[in-house]
């Protein structure tokens, strides 16, 4: 999402303020915009303002402390920076590859957060609709307790693991049938409310109660999903507002952000050249999902990434 998280203006006033008091008295001179010198070189206070800024809201009571941690991981970096230029490693083909790709992701974001920009704030009519619209998430809401298992193997032996998984019965039984046999696999775990799940994955498991299995194929082998417990936790349409808002402004710079890349590839001239002549369709096949024994309808789910590690971006 392209959404640039920047500190507080009165927090950034505040280090400033912080750093030209470190100097004593300054004869009525400017504060200098130096913070720290290295050796030779100098680290500024935009340079300190602008890795705060990753770090989100800082409050102002943490902003001495967040400044001075600020501070030293940028004199570290300088010192690397300095033995880096010394080695010639500035000059190194890999590292410059690097930084060129950093150079362009930099821009293209900057470009895209430009073109995005801030979309309305929706209405109350938008606000009730989408409300409305998604009971999952809002009037039946539910807090799931999952274990999730990301299986590796190949997909002729997909109906094999789901044959084991109506055997054994449980989540713990078949890791250890998977590891008995060899096959990889990564486990996860933890409670997690309906605005931190995939959308996708969502409405399968709101159809899902305490002790029931959905199992899908994904690209490399197996996903599944075991509800080991779960709660009704409904929120009403004024507690929801605030994170309504944010969905829809943040569908909203998505929407704009592909549409915008659409006009692009449509204006630009693209010639696909050599063996990248007949490229491969953009959008990967939809993983087919099926059930597994006794366990409501699965929901879709490819790719690697934990359902806990992807959840419900848009809402965050």
């Amino acid at each position: 999402m392209l959404v640039k998280l920047r500190v507080a203006p009165l927090s950034l006033l505040l280090v400033a303020a912080l750093l030209a008091g470190c100097g004593g008295d300054s004869g009525g001179k400017a504060p200098s915009q130096v913070a720290v010198k290295v050796n030779k070189a100098e680290i500024t206070v935009h340079q300190l303002n602008e890795m705060l800024s990753r770090a989100g809201n800082v409050p102002a009571e943490q902003m001495a402390q967040a400044s001075s941690a600020a501070l030293e991981r940028l004199i570290d970096q300088e010192l690397l920076v300095q033995q880096a230029i010394e080695r010639k490693l500035d000059r190194d083909p890999r590292v410059l590859q690097s930084i060129d790709m950093a150079r362009r992701e930099i821009l293209a974001r900057a470009y895209a957060e430009q073109a995005v920009g801030a979309p309305e704030r929706p209405g109350d009519a938008e606000i009730a609709t989408f409300y409305t619209e998604h009971p999952e998430l809002f009037a039946q809401r539910r807090v799931f307790n999952l274990q999730e298992v990301n299986v590796r193997l190949p997909a002729e032996r997909f109906e094999e693991l789901r044959t084991q998984l109506a055997a054994v019965g449980n989540i713990r039984n078949l890791t250890d049938w998977l590891t008995a046999q060899n096959i990889p696999f990564t486990a996860n775990a933890g409670v997690r409310p309906a605005e931190q799940l995939p959308m996708e994955l969502l409405k399968g498991l709101q159809r899902m109660e305490a002790g029931q299995v959905a199992v899908s194929r994904t690209p490399t082998g197996a996903l599944l999903i075991f509800v080991a417990g779960v709660r009704e936790e409904p929120i009403d349409q004024t507690r929801a507002r605030p994170f309504i808002e944010q969905f829809i402004a943040n569908k909203a710079r998505t929407d704009r952000a592909a549409a915008e890349i659409k006009r692009l590839r449509e204006a630009a001239a693209i010639e696909y050249v050599g063996d990248f002549s007949a490229p491969a369709s953009a959008a990967a096949p939809a993983a087919s999902a099926d059930a597994a024994p006794a366990a409501a309808p699965a929901t879709p789910a490819g790719g690697e990434p934990s359902v806990f590690e992807r959840g419900a971006a848009t809402l965050r």
